[in-house]
């Protein structure tokens, strides 16, 4: 069960601080989302109340699953998070599956969907021909992997420096927002809006979309120097402050644009910046979009990697993945993105490369995230690794609220994802790698 590359090189040392994981968590939840999700929300509900509620019920949910997610990582601290906990829970077969997933998937598509965001907005203020976006998205990809093969000290302090950086950036938007006029904008006084429901589904997958990534943090544990308080305070602080930006800049839009500007915007942030501070604001904006897109994009290189790390220390046919160099795991660093790369060459073939990579990631995404809060279940009868770990408050009611969002979620981002014309194809491609661990996992457990 456990790979001849188990225990030879270095293991993962404790030198995190509860700064480096909130700088992590919040620069990977905090990502281009914002920039695109607030005006398809606006044009899900029914007023301006309504919607500033549904972000705050965005950020209710996202902290009860990082409850859920500080029992798991506190009780069961490893590099391989996710992948440790379903392991544990299921047994080698699932872990396997959610790893190869995550390998070939679920992470490196999230890498290559970021790298096309960024690709975007900075052909907008550098074109490099007719496949600009793909050779920004490619070179993005490489510079952030080789950064992180560098060593975690760099990685971390580049984490730092780009969330301070964004926050900065997002606060300019935010102070822009809430200081404009509103009358500088022509749209009547918001009123509810009989034609549109309360609010649909679709603005809340796109609210809780738009919080994802925070569960991130259970890949951290193993580096933290206090994996039992350190993690249950890092995603709380985190969900707060992630919550309190989002309300804020939120509101900024309302002011500046009303309900129904945002309803008729495409670029919900661009606008408020024209609005405000004209061309000039917008240029900001943009790089203040790739700041955000290269914040998420480290973040999710240095997370991902880590699961490739913990495949190859228990199966010998990923063994060479299994080893922590001095600099980190290298090696399952080279893989992510070689096939991150490999999945921007793919999707730059179709029109929507972004939106290609979200349909790719996003069922197998919620299938397995759905399947990790079930094993606080299955984990809650086994002796934890901790002595004294963090118990979620109101078991068993706070888990299962979590897997009913998941369920939910899962159903819901399917058939967004198959409506898509171009997105229907990552879906399906997504699907079928993900079935494709299936004879790649009876190979691998018939070489242990």
């Amino acid at each position: 069960m456990t790979s001849p590359a188990a225990g030879q090189g270095a293991q993962p040392r404790a030198s995190l601080t509860l700064a480096d994981a909130v700088a992590m968590i919040v620069g990977i939840v905090v990502g281009v989302g914002i920039f695109r999700a607030p005006a398809i929300v606006a044009g899900n509900v029914s007023s301006e109340g309504v919607f500033i509620a549904l972000w705050v019920a965005g950020g209710v949910v996202s902290l009860i699953g990082a409850l859920c997610y500080a029992e798991l990582g506190s009780a069961y601290p490893n590099a391989g998070g996710e992948y440790y906990f379903l392991r544990r829970a299921y047994g080698d077969w699932l872990g396997f599956l959610f790893a190869w997933a995550r390998m070939t998937v679920i992470q490196t598509g999230a890498i290559a969907a970021i790298a096309f965001v960024i690709g975007d907005y900075a052909t907008q203020m550098l074109s490099l021909g007719a496949n600009s976006a793909a050779l920004y998205a490619a070179f993005a990809v490489a510079f952030i992997t080789g950064l992180n093969i560098i060593g975690t000290t760099h990685s971390k302090w580049l984490q730092k420096t780009l969330t301070l950086i964004l926050a900065l950036s997002l606060l300019g938007v935010v102070v822009a927002g809430l200081t404009a006029a509103p009358a500088a904008v022509a749209v009547a006084p918001a009123v509810a809006d009989k034609s549109v429901p309360l609010f649909s589904g679709l603005a809340l997958i796109f609210i809780l979309l738009t919080y994802g990534g925070w569960n991130e943090a259970a890949y951290l544990t193993a580096e933290m120097r206090d994996s039992r308080r350190g993690i249950v305070r890092a995603l709380i602080i985190g969900i707060l402050v992630i919550t309190a930006l989002y309300v804020l800049l939120n509101l900024a839009y309302l002011n500046a644009l009303g309900l129904a500007g945002m309803r008729e915007s495409k670029a919900v942030a661009t606008d408020l910046m024209k609005v405000t501070w004209g061309n000039t604001g917008a240029l900001v904006l943009g790089a203040a979009v790739v700041t955000a897109a290269l914040s998420t994009l480290n973040a999710t290189v240095f997370t991902g990697a880590r699961t490739n790390y913990a495949l190859g220390r228990d199966f010998p046919l990923f063994g060479f993945l299994g080893r922590w160099h001095e600099r980190g795991p290298v090696n399952a660093l080279l893989l992510q993105g070689a096939i991150a790369l490999l999945l921007v060459l793919l999707a730059s073939f179709t029109p929507d490369g972004f939106q290609t990579m979200v349909a790719y990631t996003a069922p197998a995404f919620w299938l397995f995230f759905l399947l990790t809060g079930i094993s606080l279940f299955v984990l809650r009868r086994q002796q934890p690794v901790n002595a004294d770990p963090f118990r979620v408050p109101l078991y068993p009611v706070t888990p299962a609220l979590f897997c009913a969002m998941c369920v939910y979620m899962l159903y819901s981002s399917f058939n967004y994802a198959m409506s898509l014309d171009p997105g229907s194809i990552g879906a399906i491609v997504g699907i079928a790698m993900l079935c494709a661990g299936i004879p790649v996992m009876l190979v691998a457990r018939r070489a242990q």
